[in-house]
């Protein structure tokens, strides 16, 4: 009897549910999108022997865009595999150059720190203009608390009290713009009441930014009341580093 029913099929009723059947269907599925064994395995938790057993009457039928992905991943693997210890190496480099160079500048005389907050100013700040030369009013904005805090010192250098600076957040109208301003506030160590109603830029949703979220303060604008001897002080100093530089000699003030 056991010949005669040699060639008939199992009769679906006879057959057990097994629990790695839904698993061998997945795997199938897979391997129809263009899967191949290694990535089957590792998507099903199971080994690669198992996986190849499922689907190993079924070719590697891959779309162009699954085959581009795959060679992609593959890539990006054995270059970060390759590239790590040299990005480690690189990293802390930079931070050993970091604390080199640190400890270097140590303390900043008044002198140096007036040199760096004209420079500074002359980079970021407001400046008079061809058509209105008489406007030499002191503004200095930036989104960098560092920058901030060395123009802050600078203008202090000359007897100015930081209380007395008029200070306002510029930042984009979809920012949390009193979050920002109690931000800055903190950084600069003024009370926020103090700060002057925030200038907002019109938001432009097709435009790709990357300054969004918690860490997005926007810019703090510093205004000097009364600074016209200041601009001119400031317009002498970069007068006196650009001779300075020609020459090839010291800045003396």
């Amino acid at each position: 009897m056991a010949a005669w029913l040699w060639n008939e099929p199992t009769p679906e009723w006879t057959r057990r549910p097994n629990a790695k059947d839904d698993l061998r269907d997945r795997a199938v599925d897979l391997r129809h999108a263009g899967y191949t064994v290694p990535e089957i395995a590792a998507e099903l938790n199971v080994s690669k022997s198992t996986a190849y057993l499922w689907v190993r009457h079924l070719p590697l039928d891959e779309t162009s865009e699954r085959a581009h992905e795959r060679r992609s991943e593959h890539s990006r693997r054995i270059a970060e595999t390759r590239w790590e210890p040299l990005r480690q190496k690189r990293d802390a480099d930079r931070a050993a150059t970091n604390e080199a160079e640190a400890a270097w500048v140590g303390a900043l005389s008044d002198r140096e720190v007036r040199l760096l907050g004209a420079v500074a100013y002359w980079c970021e700040g407001a400046k008079s203009k061809p058509w209105e030369p008489n406007r030499c009013r002191v503004t200095f904005i930036n989104s960098d608390p560092a920058l901030i805090l060395l123009f802050i010192r600078f203008v202090e250098s000359f007897g100015q009290d930081r209380d007395a600076l008029r200070y306002r957040v510029s930042i984009h109208e979809s920012a949390d713009a009193e979050a920002a301003g109690r931000w800055w506030a903190a950084v600069v160590g003024v009370p926020f009441a103090i700060f002057r109603r925030p200038t907002l830029k019109t938001h432009n949703p097709s435009t790709v930014r990357y300054n969004v979220g918690d860490p997005y303060r926007g810019c703090l604008v510093v205004d000097v009341p009364r600074s016209r001897q200041l601009y001119w002080r400031i317009e002498g100093m970069m007068r006196g580093v650009a001779s300075a530089t020609e020459l090839g000699g010291d800045a003396t003030m």
